[in-house]
């Protein structure tokens, strides 16, 4: 980047942070568990760049003060501390408003989602036992797969602690939408800032249902066959990166910028702004199944209002049947595990 545009970029930033102060906006603490691991870098740069973060916490099993180090060189106003090792956990918790968890081993060629299940399933029971004790008014923001199972995880641990809040726990699905509306785009020849496509349903496989038909812009150009081929390539996102990095990676760019969008749209509804709808993994019931995806209105205690799924096309339809089997399954292994571990 050139000098200009880095000095234009940290103006803006300066800007919009005096504004904000100048505006009483409330010191928010952002924690982030797994912050050295390959979401956690990207992640915690982007958070480190958000004018509506005070004070950024970052934790790991291990290598966390040299992220924090490289990240708190960085001029903007987010004050940075690194904590590493069980014995910090807490002290990375205690008052934070925002706990982002990217902590687990990552997807490799050839593992399903499921296969993550027993490691990150036990991570992230341990680190919500910690978050209940330290920060249990925290807005949780689940990344850690399969999110279909650490989402009922989380909750169980919640309830045996006396401290769940179905408002403030959070699966992240965020990267679903940002894979429809980037792939929408391209096919309907639209601009990809103007695009918004609701992502419902859970965030594995068949689960993830994009409604094509409910997008903006609206495009006529689509055929039913380029929307299931849409819907495919949605679904498959996730391994057409993990195939694509040879075994070398899984998706971490994009996933700690759709991390970073979901933890800005949970600030500014914990900052009182009005009318932020993102979709996420929340305690619902706009179908059977006690866990859900689907548009979620976002206020000054987490979820506001969890909103219906709207008009759904014959596609979509049976789409929503054929998910509900798999995803009443995963929602089910992780009660199970959380009430036998």
């Amino acid at each position: 980047m050139r000098p200009s545009l880095m000095r234009s970029a940290s103006q803006a930033l300066r800007r919009r942070r005096s504004y904000s102060s100048a505006s009483g906006q409330p010191e928010r603490k952002v924690a982030i568990l797994g912050a050295a691991g390959g979401i956690g870098q990207p992640l915690s740069l982007l958070m480190k760049l958000n004018p509506l973060v005070s004070s950024l916490s970052l934790y790991d099993i291990a290598g966390t003060p040299g992220v924090a180090a490289d990240v708190s060189h960085i001029n903007s106003p987010a004050q940075v501390k690194g904590f590493m090792g069980d014995d910090q956990l807490g002290e990375a918790l205690e008052g934070s408003d925002i706990v982002i968890i990217p902590a687990g081993v990552p997807r490799k060629p050839g593992m399903t989602r499921d296969d993550l299940f027993n490691i990150n399933a036990g991570i992230v029971k341990n680190l919500c036992t910690a978050i209940a004790k330290y920060c249990p008014n925290a807005l949780v923001n689940m990344i850690s797969n399969p999110v279909n199972s650490t989402v009922p995880i989380a909750a169980e641990v919640f309830k045996k602690a006396g401290t769940y809040d179905e408002k403030r726990l959070f699966g992240v699905t965020t990267l679903d939408v940002v894979r429809a509306k980037t792939f929408y785009a391209g096919k309907a020849n639209v601009p990809v800032t103007d695009v918004n496509v609701p992502v419902v349903g859970g965030h594995a496989g068949i689960t993830i249902l994009p409604l094509f038909s409910q997008a903006t812009p609206a495009s006529n150009a689509l055929s039913d066959e380029d929307i299931k081929a849409l819907t495919k390539r949605t679904q498959d996102g996730g391994t057409e990166v993990v195939e694509a990095k040879a075994g070398k990676g899984s998706a971490t760019l994009s996933m700690a910028y759709a991390g970073a969008v979901f933890a800005n749209a949970c600030l500014k509804g914990l900052n009182g702004v009005p009318d932020i709808v993102e979709c996420s993994f929340v305690q619902s019931t706009v179908t059977e199944l006690p866990f859900f995806a689907s548009k979620v209105k976002l206020g000054k205690n987490g979820v506001e209002e969890v909103l219906g799924l709207g008009q759904l096309s014959d596609f979509e339809k049976e789409g929503l049947e054929n998910l509900k089997g798999e995803l009443k399954s995963s929602i089910e292994k992780g009660i199970k595990f959380a009430n036998e571990n």
